[in-house]
């Protein structure tokens, strides 16, 4: 079995989500931290997301957790018989 591209863009889409959600918490100060803050807003609020660096961390983080699974699938690691027997489900 080989993979299709649509199926290897949809698991590479749901691995830079879940990647996305893993680098959120990163490097955010919150308003609170750095004793600045707007007037009537919530004090946990973050006073710079970096999202441009966050995107491109989990395009890169995601790129490289892909190309290893990749690799590994097309080695023979990954293969349905393979992981089947290792969970003790019958093929």
């Amino acid at each position: 079995m080989v993979y299709q591209v649509t199926t290897a863009l949809a698991i590479y889409f749901v691995l830079w989500w879940v990647t996305l959600f893993v680098t959120l918490p990163f490097g955010v100060r919150s308003q609170h931290e750095d004793g600045e803050g707007a007037p009537g807003t919530d004090p946990g609020a973050p006073i710079m997301a970096r999202m441009g660096r966050k995107l491109i961390w989990t395009t890169l983080i995601s790129a490289a957790v892909f190309a290893v699974g990749a690799s590994a699938y097309h080695a023979g690691y990954l293969s349905i018989e393979r992981l089947s027997k290792l969970m003790g489900t019958p093929y």
